[in-house]
Order: structure tokens, then C-alpha cells, then sequence
């Protein structure tokens, strides 16, 4: 066995299939064919002398030597990263790579951010996951980016957690509702109306939930669905309410779409926070990025609740 015989692609290679457990999957996120990955996981096996992986009917394990070899290669990998990141540092901010994941509602807004960042320092490679709170999670156990935006940080994880704005969430209706156009609702007045909601473990969902059972309502769940486009189009259709982003309804609102309702509570006032793993240590692109968020913050244009009719109208419902 001489492992100065493995190269830095075969090792990479290698840790592509022990963390995806699969060949197929693998060779595609490296944009590689199968034939070619494989040959490639085969030299590097004869290599280290053992193999690396075992198939126990149609699913791949890594061998004890195969663990060893992957916990080595996270560690090769890391450095790699930080070396990019010290030689990076040493051209100054204008120079580097920077790896968000952000929750899906963020992208009405921290694309955006990201495009003046970019336009102002076009020397800096960047790479965007946009995935749900399950998938932001999994990232960051895994320590896969540089920085990642969300709602309500994980508790159950050691992070660095910093609030940069706020996230309005409003309820909407469509536009024939018979509640659309009343004032001051109150929230027991939607007892028995059905919910358009998104999954469960989602943030704004425990938001409306955690609200609205605190005024003793159990929300009717009419349908769950996975994402805020999709919702946006069951609620214009007439299947229910929902509560969403203030970001995510502008345009929605601007074309009478939909129609935000005037209850009282809303908007509900979360935070957006840049989280990362405690004793990171940042590159100099990811710290220019997280400064520019707090420089540049946006908010929505319906962060206010819709307009009240003149004194002497309208009653309390």
C-alpha cells in the first residue's frame, strides 16, 4: 500500500459516494459518468489495499477501511477549503468563494442582496442551496456552507445565531372572501375557516399555530403543501387562508390576487437570522456578505397591516 499513489480526484470521488451511499447519485452530482467514478473508486481501493465499500442487496456500506479513508478525506477536504480561504484572504476580499443555503422564503429577498454583493465584488464565487428547514439543517450538522439564513435558529445545535431583519408574516385571503374588506378581526372570528398550510416542522407554521393557539383556536387544516408558491395559488383559488412571509405575497397583493386581512395580531413579527457553526472560522467573502446584509437590509413593502376605514366606520368583528 502507497497512498502517495491516490490522487486529491480519486479522494473526492470517494467521499462523493460514502456520503451520497451511491454510485448513480454520486457520479451525478460530480457530473461524471458511472463507468468513469467507478474505475476511479476501484484504482484508489487497489491503493489502500482493502475495499472500501460493501453491497448488501441493492444498498452500498462503507467497510471499516472505507470509514477510516472517509473520515481522512472530510479532513483533507477541510483544509483544502481553508487553504483557498487563507490564500483568498491574502488578495483581500476581492477574491474567494462564498457558499450560502437559505430557507425558501428568503429568496424573495436575500437574492437580491446577493446580486448588489456580487455586482460590487465580481471577483468572488458563489454558490446558493435554496431547500426547506429540514434540508438547511441537515446542511449545517454537516457543516456544508459558509453561511446560512433562516428563521428560528436550531436550538439543539451550537451556533452563532445574529437577527438581521424582519419577517412579517400576514394573513391572506382570496380577493372574494366574505371577510375581505372587514376591520379589526379578531382571531377567534377564524375559528371555523380552513388553512392552507405548510409542513409540519416549518417556521411559519409553529408561528401561526403557537398564535392562534394562544387565543385557544386549533387552526382546520384543509391541506398541507410544501411550498409557498404552491400555496399561494390554493389560497387565490378559494381553498382557504394562509399565513405567509410579507416577502413572499407583494406581488400577489399588488395584483389583487390575493388580499391581506385586517385581524388583530398581524402581522406576526419573526426575525431573519445568519447562522453558522460555532468556531467557524469565516473566510474574508463570507464576512464581506454577512456585513452586507446588515448594511443592506430590505423590507416589505406589506409589513403594515392593511388600512383601517375612516373613524366612524367599520366595527371591531
Amino acid at each position: 500500500m502507497n497512498l502517495r499513489h491516490a490522487t486529491l480526484h480519486q479522494l473526492r470521488i470517494f467521499l462523493a459516494v460514502a456520503r451520497h451511499s451511491s454510485f448513480a447519485r454520486a457520479a451525478e452530482a460530480l457530473h461524471l459518468s458511472p463507468p468513469t467514478l467507478s474505475l476511479q473508486v476501484k484504482q484508489l481501493s487497489e491503493t489502500v489495499g482493502q475495499p472500501l465499500f460493501e453491497q448488501l442487496g441493492k444498498k452500498i456500506y462503507l467497510t471499516a477501511a472505507g470509514k477510516t479513508l472517509a473520515e481522512a478525506c472530510e479532513d483533507i477536504e477541510s483544509r483544502m477549503e481553508r487553504l483557498a480561504e487563507d490564500l483568498a484572504a491574502l488578495q483581500g476580499v476581492e477574491r474567494g468563494s462564498l457558499k450560502l443555503a437559505i430557507l425558501t422564503t428568503v429568496k424573495y429577498t436575500v437574492p437580491k442582496l446577493l446580486g448588489g454583493f456580487c455586482a460590487a465584488h465580481p471577483g468572488i464565487d458563489v454558490a446558493m442551496v435554496v431547500g426547506n428547514r429540514e434540508k438547511l439543517l441537515q446542511r449545517l450538522a454537516s457543516n456544508e456552507d459558509d453561511l446560512y439564513i433562516m428563521g428560528q435558529p436550531p436550538e439543539q445545535m451550537d451556533v452563532v445565531s445574529e437577527g438581521f431583519a424582519d419577517n412579517p408574516l400576514v394573513l391572506v385571503a382570496p380577493p372574494d372572501h366574505p371577510l375581505v374588506g372587514q376591520q379589526n378581526l379578531s382571531p377567534q372570528r377564524l375559528a371555523n375557516e380552513p388553512f392552507i398550510l405548510r409542513e409540519a416542522g416549518s417556521g411559519t407554521r409553529l408561528t401561526t399555530e403557537k398564535f392562534f393557539a394562544g387565543h385557544g383556536i386549533a387552526l382546520k387544516n384543509r391541506l398541507e403543501v410544501g411550498s409557498n408558491e404552491a400555496i399561494k395559488q390554493t389560497v387565490a383559488g378559494g381553498l382557504g387562508l394562509a399565513v405567509l412571509s410579507a416577502h413572499t405575497v407583494v406581488s400577489e397583493l399588488a395584483l389583487g390576487e390575493l388580499v391581506q386581512l385586517d385581524v388583530r395580531g398581524f402581522p406576526l413579527i419573526r426575525r431573519w437570522h445568519v447562522v453558522y457553526p460555532r468556531g467557524k472560522r469565516l473566510s474574508a467573502a463570507a464576512l464581506a456578505f454577512k456585513d452586507w446584509m446588515f448594511d443592506h437590509r430590505l423590507g416589505p413593502e406589506t409589513a403594515r397591516p392593511p388600512a383601517r376605514a375612516p373613524r366612524g366606520r367599520g366595527k371591531p368583528q
